[in-house]
């Protein structure tokens, strides 16, 4: 997305300074705080529970300690075994008692007048229906089968029976267990069915007098932890505290600490070293980005990106900078992929030398160095501009193809024996298709997050199926044909001079987008139909032709093109001027005064018409792809209108734009040089006679036109 090529540095100034400072000294000490982890102080026994001690671990001395773990493990059990408290008293269950034994006297009174009056059976029976309306059919007729003085003694067993069962503990969790035994607390004695008739009256008498209480089970189970002691562990010198590969456990972690095995003082130095050797790498990197792509130091996101990039580096080969083999496993060649994708291999390059120096230092390997640094070079140059699936496949193998190459020099240099190279070579491979995967899995994303447009995006930007391009394909033909014409031309134009073909042939598909607003003001979609601006006034004219920049950077921004191509729908115009219409204003001023053309007088009165209200907004291209899409512009529309198109046609109209526009100052803020202006015209000039080419009537085509004529004329006639 950036221009390729070396600018001249503008002065150091002081935000330059400012914003070098600041990047600097977060991004080194970042590094500082990850490269320095394992000099902090730390425990000298490094022991995880549940992990296996790495060695014997000994009692230097006896002591004496209480054990927290211990202690709490035993409060633990000692809250467990508390039981729930509930908040039933026996004062509390003979109140219950007395109270349902009153519910249940109030309930039979009617009973017992049904039996104590001189009622007829059928009096009787109503009598009884009302006072338990819900007793159950079998329930009922057992009561009907009493006379007064069953009725009186089973009421008096009823009473006995629930008072007995209210004055004891009812806990709510139970109450349906203690209303199911109420029958067995009846005497066997009784028939069942003034049982079965004493329980089905009884159960719902009885309620629970004992509901769960939180607090009194808290605080019994905090009087049971506060009443064990605390534990005390006695340690003889020379005992054994861990066995080697038995898993640890907390007590052992905790008896380990009690020994007194501390930690070592922070090495300062050490310390100090690695932030000097941060600082050198992330100011180098600074200020290589300043001097050389000062595009780049410009982006707050693209410094993030990079600082990050060499973080996550740093994190890799510290937490590996132990192992003899694993630092050779790390994908760090992705990062130099990822950095010449989505910015430039410039900047990979530099970057990727950098983390080689860092690898060597950290790791303490100049073999690990020379693997990093010539490993991702060689991705670098392979991965291209990974545009497609195929080009990672190729970098993968190429650096593996280096990797391997490096380990056996240092082999032959008598740096590892035939065993350690062959570890190495399985490294190597690992790691080279691992930075091809992680580059391939990743530069989407990171692209996304920084916002930076990736070849994949463009691609698929680029597929006539994108709604916004099947939009101007309906509604616009023509300037759909249009943008596929300047598209073929600029991506032509842009590899004559090594510059960005994908970007610039995906922006000269949308750069025209702004027209979808008014199809028919613009000629290539007016199919042979009135011209509208033979009926408007040349500033009238000029303003509908301008309002399509505007209007394609909103359809832009709508339907969520990268910033990167937006940049492309008012650059293509610049500032330039439309002629046509400013000498229309012009003939038309001479006109409207009544001069003659070619007199002092007409001259002035032309000179009168503001000549801005006839310039397109700007701004002028800002890079060498949007000056590429200015001419491919400029020279289709105008090649198409010629009447013959051959060679010297074709040359001297595009000659005659290039020479406009660099006399117009279009150039002037882009790094196209005059020797890329001339293999744009060269290019132009080919790729238009191949588009343009004449066809040739061939003799023979017309002999099989008209015997196939008369073939068809016989068939019909038989």
């Amino acid at each position: 997305m950036i221009a390729r090529r070396v600018r001249r540095a503008a002065a150091f100034t002081r935000r330059d300074a400012f914003r070098l400072v600041v990047s600097a000294a977060i991004l080194a000490a970042m590094i500082t705080a990850v490269l320095s982890i394992d000099l902090l102080p730390t425990p000298a026994f490094q022991a995880t529970v549940n992990e296996p001690s790495p060695v014997d671990v000994y009692a230097p001395r006896a002591v004496e300690y209480t054990s927290q773990i211990q202690t709490a493990a035993q409060q633990q059990a000692a809250r467990a075994a508390v039981a729930p408290q509930y908040d039933y008293t026996a004062a509390r269950g003979q109140a219950f008692a007395a109270q349902q034994v009153a519910a249940l006297q109030t309930e039979v009174v009617p009973i017992d007048a049904a039996f104590g009056a001189d009622l007829t059976a059928d009096a009787r029976q109503a009598a009884l229906a009302v006072a338990l309306p819900d007793l159950s059919a079998a329930g009922r007729t057992t009561l009907l089968g009493l006379d007064a003085t069953d009725w009186t003694a089973l009421r008096g067993q009823m009473i006995s029976t629930l008072e007995e069962a209210q004055s004891v503990e009812v806990r709510d969790t139970l109450l349906p267990t203690a209303r199911a035994a109420l029958g067995q607390r009846l005497p066997t004695s009784m028939p069942d069915d003034q049982r079965a008739l004493a329980t089905e009256i009884l159960t719902p008498l009885l309620v629970a007098d004992s509901s769960y209480d939180q607090a009194a089970t808290t605080a019994a189970q905090d009087a049971a932890a506060a009443a064990v002691p605390p534990v005390v562990v006695h340690v003889a010198k020379g005992e054994l505290v861990a066995l080697k590969g038995a898993p640890l456990t907390p007590a052992d972690i905790e008896e380990i600490n009690a020994l007194g095995f501390t930690g070592q003082q922070a090495d300062t130095y050490k310390i100090a070293g690695w932030f000097v050797l941060a600082l050198l790498i992330i100011g180098s990197l600074l200020a290589w980005l300043w001097r050389f792509r000062p595009e780049l130091w410009h982006r707050t996101n693209t410094l993030v990106l990079l600082g990050l990039l060499v973080i996550v580096a740093t994190a890799g080969l510290e937490l590996t900078a132990t192992r003899s083999i694993l630092p050779f496993f790390l994908p760090l060649a992705a990062i130099g992929i990822l950095v010449a994708i989505l910015l430039d291999a410039g900047t990979a390059t530099i970057l990727t030398a950098l983390l080689g120096a860092m690898a060597a230092v950290v790791v303490g390997s100049v073999e690990l160095g020379v693997f990093t640094l010539l490993g991702g070079l060689a991705g670098i140059i392979a991965v291209r501009r990974g545009e497609r699936v195929q080009h990672f496949i190729q970098a993968g193998i190429v650096m593996a193809v280096v990797n391997v190459l490096v380990v056996a020099v240092f082999g032959l240099l008598g740096q590892h024996d035939l065993t350690g190279t062959l570890q190495l070579w399985g490294a190597a491979l690992a790691g080279a298709g691992g930075s091809a995967v992680a580059a391939a899995g990743t530069f989407a994303a990171l692209g996304n997050v920084f916002g930076i447009t990736t070849a994949f995006q463009l691609l698929e930007l680029g597929n006539p199926s994108q709604p916004l391009l099947r939009r101007l394909l309906l509604d616009a033909p023509g300037t759909y044909h249009h943008s596929l014409m300047v598209g073929n031309l600029a991506e032509r134009a842009a590899e004559a001079i090594d510059a960005d073909p994908l970007v610039v042939r995906v922006a000269a598909l949308y750069h025209d987008i702004g027209k979808l607003g008014d199809p028919s003001a613009f000629i290539e979609n007016q199919a042979g139909r009135e011209n509208i601006h033979d009926e408007l006034e040349p500033a009238e004219s000029a303003a509908l032709i301008k309002s399509h920049v505007a209007n394609g950077i909103d359809l832009a921004y709508q339907y969520h093109l990268p910033k990167a191509l937006i940049a492309f729908i008012p650059q293509h115009h610049g500032t330039a001027l439309m002629s046509y219409f400013l000498d229309k204003a012009r003939q038309q001023a001479v006109e409207e005064a009544g001069l003659r053309p070619g007199t002092p007088e007409a001259a002035a009165a032309a000179a009168g018409i503001d000549e801005l209200r006839f310039r397109h907004s700007g701004p002028r291209p800002q890079t060498r792809e949007a000056a590429i899409l200015m001419l491919a512009d400029s020279v289709e529309a105008s090649v198409r209108s010629l009447d013959s198109q051959d060679e010297p046609a074709v040359r001297a109209m595009v000659d005659r734009i290039i020479l406009e526009r660099l006399q117009d100052g279009q150039f002037d803020e882009c790094d196209l040089t005059l020797r890329d202006l001339e293999r744009v015209r060269e290019a132009f000039v080919q790729q238009l006679l191949g588009m343009y080419h004449r066809r040739i009537a061939y003799p023979q085509n017309k002999i099989v036109e008209l015997e196939s004529r008369r073939a068809a004329g016989g068939g019909r006639g038989a």
